[in-house]
């Protein structure tokens, strides 16, 4: 008896602080509370519904230093009779050397899970983790991006506003029995409650989008293109109301996508000369700089010769003949864009007309610069700089008056007409109208103004009738889709681009069609910018491959309802 008392002094006095930290070390876990995922809204009408909810499943786990040898057979078959799959494999993980956590299953659900555990084998455990679901099936899905098995946001809004919707997690220290099974909860845990992530109300608007989505598919098809990529903008905002591209891919389902560039927004992610599309942008700084009126006239060759090169036009323009304003961009002359940046020049291309356009291209029109959209890897656009680089740049600056030796995104361009049409101020593009924390506390993103005088209210007002007026001609030409209400302004201007080739050059009949154009009342509402991917059609890729597109798109916004019309 004096043996046990002096041993019982020793451990549980002298020795207490080696053997209880001791025990603690065997008994001592911290487990990890999961955040719940914030949601993503969008606006149907005026109501705001949800467009990404979250869906409690399991990860099942299993912790090896707890299995036993004699019991690995047993809790394989047990998992596998319950779960599915081979035994084997399960077997395998449980027997994984060095580690304490290993997954053996995802997506389980709750039923299962219960079954699963009801035997309580010990080192068989689950966590409960937020999956998204999706309430609109795959609208929107290359905007909204998906969440990996890792619960972290990959492309798109979930990407971008990763962090903010993720939230912060919890944290509990707690002790367990000598299987790993947690024992109730002590005074003497530690625990941090999760914070969690915000939720978010996208700009988007779902009966556009939708719209949107089916109109893209449609032109798809009849046109045979690569890629179709189209934005509706809120002009005087920067506010994305629609964005959708096609070929798309079912988010729910992204573990079945082999070809990875369907998970890229490329109405953000693909950069493309964007041919006579370009031409608008060009006039407005021609007008803005004031070498040039709307009612301005000059006589036009029908060809120019910059650095050894013939820059002509198409055959259907007339040749040599006196033009103006309104025909080069109704007749789309890359000889008429090349004399205006001329005129920004003095009467020529040099270091002057260089530098000006320049300037408009990226300090007015913020071209060449990512907008810092709410998406994944938005791409890096090209402006050639203007210095002489001993390889033809009066050349280069020729074309990039009409739009080829420069690339941008369809949404870097809706955000510059946008800024045309709109009186002169470029907003930051957004596809977020609001978050909302775990508390309720909302925030809302109001508009952010970049630059408030991209061109002037004067010459803004000018562009309008200009564009107009290539829409009238083209009705009045045949294109009898672009019949729209007197009630409502509608202007636009069709781009057909060169593809160039990897090697240097272009491909002699291979060509992207675009169109920017805008709608609206008294004033322009929405700016819509359509990007066709080598369209395989009869005649202009613009015309063709563009038009059409913005046409549809038009017509969508004013019948139902979308558009305001004149007072």
């Amino acid at each position: 008896m004096g043996i046990f008392i002096i041993r019982a002094f020793y451990v549980q006095v002298i020795r207490y602080d080696f053997y209880h930290k001791a025990a603690l070390s065997d008994q001592l876990k911290q487990y990890q509370i999961p955040a719940e995922r914030g949601i993503i809204k969008a606006y149907e009408g005026n109501t705001v519904v949800p467009i990404v909810l979250n869906q409690k499943l399991y990860t099942v786990y299993a912790d090896p230093t707890f299995i036993k040898a004699k019991d690995l057979d047993r809790d394989a078959m047990y998992t596998a009779s319950v779960l599915g799959g081979k035994a084997d494999k399960y077997k395998a993980a449980m027997q994984t050397k060095g580690t304490e956590y290993v997954v053996i299953a995802r997506k389980v659900p709750e039923k299962k899970k219960t079954e699963l555990l009801a035997k309580k084998y010990p080192g068989i455990g689950a966590i409960a983790l937020d999956y998204r679901t999706y309430p609109q099936g795959a609208l929107a899905a290359q905007l909204l991006g998906f969440v990996d098995n890792e619960s972290k946001g990959q492309y798109g809004v979930e990407q971008a506003l990763n962090k903010e919707l993720t939230g912060t997690p919890g944290e509990v220290k707690a002790l367990t029995d000598a299987s790993g099974v947690p024992l109730v909860a002590s005074g003497n845990n530690v625990q941090i409650q999760p914070q969690n992530g915000k939720d978010v109300v996208l700009t988007v608007d779902i009966g556009m989008q939708k719209q949107m989505e089916q109109i893209l598919s449609q032109e798809y098809a009849n046109t045979h293109s690569q890629g179709l990529s189209a934005i509706v903008m809120d002009s005087n905002s920067g506010q994305v109301k629609a964005m959708a591209n096609y070929p798309s891919y079912n988010p729910a389902n992204y573990q079945n996508v082999s070809d990875p560039n369907l998970f890229q927004n490329a109405a953000v992610s693909n950069s493309i000369e964007p041919g006579s599309t370009m031409k608008t942008l060009t006039a407005a700084a021609a007008l803005d700089v004031g070498v040039v009126s709307p009612t301005t006239t000059f006589y036009d060759p029908a060809h120019w010769l910059v650095d050894g090169f013939n820059i002509t036009d198409i055959e259907e323009d007339g040749g040599a003949r006196t033009q103006s304003l309104e025909s080069i961009l109704n007749l789309s002359l890359n000889t008429g864009a090349t004399w205006l940046l001329m005129q920004m020049g003095g009467g020529k291309i040099d270091s002057k007309a260089r530098n000006t356009w320049y300037d408009y291209m990226t300090n007015h029109y913020q071209l060449g610069k990512p907008t810092g959209i709410e998406q994944g890897y938005e791409a890096d656009p090209l402006v050639p700089k203007p210095q002489d680089n001993g390889a033809g740049i009066d050349l280069t600056y020729a074309n990039t008056s009409f739009g080829q030796g420069v690339q941008v995104t369809t949404l870097q361009m809706a955000a510059a007409v946008s800024s045309i049409v709109n009186g002169g101020t470029y907003y930051q593009p957004t596809l977020v109208s609001q978050t909302i924390d775990s508390n309720g506390a909302v925030s809302a993103n109001k508009p952010k103004v970049i630059k408030s005088d991209v061109v002037s209210s004067t010459v803004s007002n000018e562009m309008l009738p200009l564009l107009e007026g290539v829409v009238q001609k083209h009705y009045e030409a045949g294109f009898k889709y672009l019949n729209f209400s007197s009630n409502y302004i509608v202007g636009g201007k069709t781009g057909t681009a060169q593809v160039a080739k990897p090697s240097g050059g272009y491909y002699e009949n291979v060509f992207n069609g675009t169109y920017v154009g805008f709608v609206g009342g008294d004033k322009p509402q929405y700016v819509i910018v359509v990007f066709n991917i080598k369209p395989n059609v009869q005649g202009y890729a613009g015309a063709m491959g563009g038009q059409p597109v913005f046409a549809d798109l038009a017509h969508m916004l004013i019948n139902d309802g979308y558009v305001t019309p004149k007072d």
